[in-house]
Formats: C-alpha cells, structure tokens, sequence
C-alpha cells in the first residue's frame, strides 16, 4: 500500500508480522498470575506441619494415658511392702505388662526399677525350659509407589522450606534414629550426671516424649511414666507405640492438597488457555491484518469478520483498525484525485501560455503581440494563484491537526470583515450587513476562522448582483454557534449544492475576470470547519411561490 507520507517503502522497514508461537508472551503472563493460587495452594502442602503437631500432640497424650493407667496397674499388682519400703516384684511385672500390651497392635512397652535397670519387656517371655523368647513386632506398613513418592517429595522440600519447631513435638528424622530397640540409658551403673539427671526426670515425670522417624520408615513414639504407689516411686514405664494413623492421616491430608492443586492446575492452565484463544490470538490477528493493510492487501480492509462481530473491546479495537484502514485508503484515493485533479487544471494555463509564445514567435503585429503577452501574463497570475490555493489546501489538515483549539471571540473578525469591505466598495458593489451579538465564543483556529468567512463572504459578493446585498447573521444554539451568508444571487442548482465544495468547482458568475478564483475556497473552508469539529452546509433562499432568492451558507462552529 502507498505511504501517505509520500516517502518510499524501501527506506522503511517493513511491518511483517511476528511468527505465532505457541506459547505466547501473553499467553506466559496469563499462566503466571493465574497460577498464583494453585501456588498457594502447593505451598499450604507444606505447612502441614501444624496439622501433623496437632496429631502428634493428641497420640502423646494418648499415649501418656495408657502409660499411666499400665504404671497404675504394676504399682498395685506387682508390688510388695516391706519395711515401709515397697518394691517390684519381677515374677509378677512381666505377665502383668505383657498382658497390659497385648490388646495394643504395634506397642511395646517396658518397665525399669528406680535404679534404671530392666525389669520387663512386653516382647520377652519366658519359653520353654526357661528360654527366652523374643516376639517380633509386625512388619512396618509397605508404601505403594504412589505414597512413597509423594511423603520422599514432601520431606525434601521440607528440608529445605522453614518449618515449625515447636520443642515437644520435634520429630527425629536422622538416619539413625533408633526403632523400637532403643531405650534411654536411665544409669544402671553408666557413670555421670546427666544419666542420674535423665533417671531423675523419669522417676518425676519430666522425661519429655521422644517421636522419631526410623530408617525403615516408622513414625514412633515414646513416652515414660513413673509407677507410683503412695508417695514414692515404683518403676519406670517407657511406652513405645507406632503412630500409624498419624501417617495415615497425613497422606490422605496430602493427597487432597495434590488432587485439589491437580485439578486447579488444570483448571488453570485451561482457562489461561481460553483467555489467551480470545485475547492473545486475536490481536495476532489485527497485527496480520494490520500487515496486510500496509502492504496493500484488502482496500476495504482485511481484518477477520468474528472479529468485527465481536461486542468487547476486541471488537472494538477491530472495528476502529477496520474504519482506520478504509479512511487512509478514501485518503490516498482522496490525494490521487486531488493530484490529477491539480494536474489537469495547471495544464490549461501552461497550455495557453504555450501557445502563445509559439503564436508570440510568429507574428510581427505589436498589438496582437500585446495581447498575447497579456494572455500569458493573465495565466501566470491564474497558475500563481493556483498553486498557492493548492499548497494552502494541502496543508489544512496538517496544520489543524497539530493546533490546539482555543476560544475565539467571532463578533470582532465578522465585524472587521465587514468594516473592509466597506472600506474597499466600489460603485455597484454589493453591500454587506453584520447581524451578531457583540461578544460571540467558538473553538478554533483564530487565522483558519478567518480565512473561512473571508472565502464565504468573497463567494457571495462575486454571485451578488450590482447594488445587491449580503447579509451576515450568527446566533448561539447551546453547544454551537451557527452562522449563515446570504447573497441575493442567481442561487445554487440543486444537484449542485454537495459538488460546490469540491475541489476546482468551476462554475463561476458570469463577467468575472478570468483568474480571479481557483475553485479550491469553498473546498479549504469545509477542511477548515470539519477540521474544527464543525459542519458547513449551503441551501438555496426560495420565497412562498418557490423562487431562488438567493443561495444561503450555513455554518455551525463548536461554542467555547
């Protein structure tokens, strides 16, 4: 498509559009801020750890509990007083304790004397021939791959993200973090103090809960407990149980959380999707089409029809390219016309001044000579004339363009107007009368006002008969100011009254001096008023039988 600047396309780079991706710049932006809330969502997965508290805080006291009611039951039945003095009794603790654990799956339990020595173990009994006979503890519950891959995934990012460290419910996740073997070395014969301060704390009850996770994956916990009967203290129950509801529990926690992200995830991800198909693809497509346009495909403009149909701004925005595109083609078209229409109308003086300097070259008459030299000095002063109409034409919409619009007082310039022709009359000349208030406020140019009344004024008084009259009257109407020139002419013919602002209409009065006009003042004074926001019409004056009376100019200006 031609440049309207006149300038040539290859000095310009040229605005081909940019190859469609995929995944779009948009379409990534879209993604990221609509996966924010599937991110928090992620993240809440690992702050579990507060809700993991929670069950471990419930399976200490739990287990606190039980420990109680077992240290209760071998205070009282596997005990004896003697001298004031009470002790357990061996025989009587370890049926007791053993029978104590039984109803209880994956617990173990022992009992230490005040010394810190072993006493019992729910997993030792006595078998055959007094041998010692060691039960083994279910096996740990296997993971599937599933689990195990999301409980591996979690640690590991636990590992890295800050957690919770609340002191009683620290959970022990080294490597070597003892199973159900372990147990607190409560003195029995270990020198130092912080045995017999460990074995102190035990016997009063201060031991605080140990919960570790082993190599082989189970969550245990360990609780002590002094028995007491009376005032002093018995023994010591340590109480080792699985927590696998605890684990249990938190899986189906964190399957939830990774189903529910899942899917918001893919909810996400569709809906980006769907917003980038109806933003981002369409404005892919106003660039093609937009291309297109520039390298002249399309005059009446290419852009897709859905997207024409379409009542948001998408729509909106194809149909202003769409308006855009055919205005600078009626522009081009526009400038095409003007250009052969400037053509052809500075042919006619060059071609009459050609032939009279060729006529010029030939004859010998001095006044046939004269008279030519006038033709050719007539057509000079008409090409002059033209050419600076033309250039005045041409910049028009330029100037308007790149003027701010201010209040213009209109009474002083029709006032003004008025005085000059007065001044400069004639005999036989028409009179011009000046009918409007004294202060009179548009929006405008003050020198494109000027030049518009000048022209419509001139136009009358050339159409006005001999003694006739022209009659200026502007009047305010709420947002706009109207004003209207009369002349007392022979009137417009009515298939004429829209051509009349052509450019070089040509029709003029008869007897005016050839020259005088270059047909492009009506023309410039509606780029000047449309330029202004304003409409300029004409009509005919016709009196009650239908008669022209004269032909009326109507302009309308925007009120300051």
């Amino acid at each position: 498509m031609p440049d309207a600047s006149g300038a040539p396309l290859t000095e310009q780079r040229p605005a081909t559009p940019e190859r469609r991706r995929w995944l779009s710049p948009l379409l990534r932006r879209i993604l990221l801020l609509n996966a924010l809330p599937p991110a928090l969502l992620a993240a809440a997965l690992l702050y579990l750890d507060q809700y993991q508290n929670g069950l471990l805080a419930a399976e200490i006291e739990a287990l606190r509990t039980q420990a109680r009611i077992y240290a209760g039951a071998i205070a009282e039945a596997a005990t004896r007083t003697r001298d004031d003095r009470t002790t357990l009794v061996p025989d009587a603790a370890r049926p007791l304790l053993r029978r104590l654990v039984e109803p209880s799956p994956n617990t173990q339990a022992r009992l230490y004397d005040t010394t810190g020595l072993l006493v019992a173990d729910s997993r030792v009994r006595e078998g055959p021939g007094g041998a010692i006979v060691t039960e083994p503890l279910p096996p740990p519950e296997p993971r599937g791959a599933f689990s195990g891959a999301v409980a591996g995934i979690y640690d590991r990012i636990l590992a890295i993200l800050p957690r919770d460290t609340r002191e009683d419910v620290l959970v022990d996740v080294n490597p070597d973090a003892p199973s159900f073997d372990w147990q607190p070395e409560f003195g029995g014969g270990q020198a130092g103090g912080d045995r017999r301060e460990e074995l102190r704390l035990a016997l009063e009850g201060g031991v605080r809960p140990y919960i570790r996770r082993t190599a082989e994956g189970r969550l245990l916990v360990s609780v002590a407990e002094p028995a007491r009967r009376g005032a002093g203290a018995v023994g010591i129950v340590l109480l080792t149980r699985e927590a696998r509801e605890v684990d249990q529990r938190l899986m189906e926690i964190r399957v939830s959380v990774l189903a529910l992200f899942a899917l918001a995830l893919v909810l996400t991800v569709l809906a980006s999707y769907y917003l980038a198909r109806t933003l981002a693809t369409p404005i892919l497509q106003l660039a093609t089409s937009a291309a297109a346009m520039r390298e002249g495909e399309g005059r009446g403009g290419s852009v897709p029809g859905p997207l024409l149909a379409r009542d948001d701004e998408i729509g909106v925005l194809a149909r202003d390219l769409q308006a855009a595109a055919r205005a600078l083609w009626a522009r081009i078209d526009a400038n095409e016309r003007f250009a052969a229409d400037v053509a052809h109308e500075l042919r006619n003086p060059l071609t009459s001044v050609r032939s009279a300097i060729e006529t010029l070259r030939r004859i010998e008459d001095t006044a046939k000579q004269k008279r030519l030299l006038q033709i050719i000095s007539d057509d000079a002063v008409r090409m002059d004339r033209l050419i600076n109409d033309i250039a005045d034409s041409s910049k028009v919409d330029a100037e308007l363009s790149r003027t701010i619009a201010q209040p213009v007082d209109v009474a002083p310039i029709l006032s003004a107007l008025g005085e000059l022709h007065a001044a400069t009359r004639g005999d036989g000349d028409p009179l011009v009368e000046i009918e409007a208030p004294e202060t009179l406020i548009v929006r405008g140019v003050e020198g494109r006002i000027v030049q518009v009344f000048r022209n419509l004024i001139g136009n009358a008084v050339s159409f006005s008969p001999k003694d006739g009259k022209v009659t200026v009257r502007a009047r305010p109407l709420g947002a706009t100011v109207e004003f209207t020139i009369e002349d007392e002419g022979p009137g417009i013919p009515d298939a004429k009254l829209e051509s009349i602002f052509d450019r070089f209409y040509s029709e003029r009065p008869s007897g005016e001096r050839f020259g005088q006009h270059s047909g492009l003042g009506l023309s410039i004074s509606r780029q000047i008023v449309e330029g202004l926001r304003g409409r300029i019409g004409a009509e005919n004056r016709r009196d009650a039988d239908g008669k022209i009376l004269g032909a009326r100019f109507v302009v309308r200006l925007p009120a300051g």
